[in-house]
């Protein structure tokens, strides 16, 4: 690592063997490690001889300036987000606040998202094309969010679902059903993965309707399938077009 560097690590799932070995090495080779508390906890008894800054939910801009600050004063500093960094991660908020420290090298290193680790669990939802949409409405109005998903309904993509509900979201997931059913049968192939990587791992197989009645949180992942999907086997596959699925 080069002197003034900040690597921006998406740790993955949770667990250190699905991490990147590229990010595995960064968080092995750095003195300070700066997150979400939450993600500090689950990365701590990993690397207990590092230095941990962690800051609650909601406070993304200090705990990159906290970082950025670390990294200015030559210390080897590595920002994480699980998943990977640069998907509905901090690493275009680092690129923006980092012009305010010319001297700090941005470095992003690759990590396992949840739509890759959340799909293999399911077995192979994303063989076919495919869209990401999270149903936050904390930093995207949820007026766009259901346009979002109204025209990934119409172009039969495979759609997964990010921060589906939390406490102040209740029922974010059954409204997101709702709309997606004007467009797609009852009947569609759609899976739930819980917990990837951690304690409590779990997922289910079940139809949209049936999505529409199911409970999730911010640890959940949700995949609606395309028109070509099937349950097999209990597994979420989709069909790619081979002759032999025809």
């Amino acid at each position: 690592m080069s002197e003034k560097s900040l690597y921006v690590v998406g740790f993955g799932p949770g667990q250190y063997s699905d991490m990147t070995i590229k990010s595995a090495k960064v968080l092995n080779g750095c003195d300070v490690i700066v997150g979400y508390t939450v993600y500090c906890d689950l990365v701590r008894p990993m690397f207990e001889d590092k230095k941990f800054i962690s800051t609650p939910m909601m406070k993304e801009e200090e705990r990159v300036r906290l970082a950025l600050k670390e990294a200015d004063t030559g210390k080897k500093v590595a920002l994480i987000c699980s998943g990977d960094a640069g998907i509905y991660g901090l690493l275009g908020l680092v690129y923006e606040m980092g012009v305010d420290f010319p001297e700090v090298s941005i470095k992003a290193t690759t990590g396992v998202t949840a739509a890759i680790s959340g799909g293999a669990i399911l077995g192979a939802p994303l063989i076919h094309d495919f869209c990401c949409i999270s149903l936050s409405n904390r930093l995207t109005p949820f007026e766009l969010i259901e346009k979002r998903l109204r025209a990934a309904a119409q172009t039969d993509m495979v759609i997964v679902l990010y921060n589906p509900e939390s406490k102040s979201r209740a029922g974010f997931l059954k409204k997101a059903c709702e709309i997606l059913l004007e467009e797609i049968e009852e009947e569609r192939v759609c899976g739930i993965a819980r917990n990837i990587g951690r304690d409590g791992e779990n997922s289910e197989v079940l139809t949209l309707a049936e999505l529409k009645e199911a409970s999730a949180d911010m640890f959940s992942t949700v995949f609606i399938g395309n028109s070509s999907t099937r349950n097999i086997m209990g597994l979420m596959v989709t069909a790619r077009g081979y002759q032999s699925e025809r």
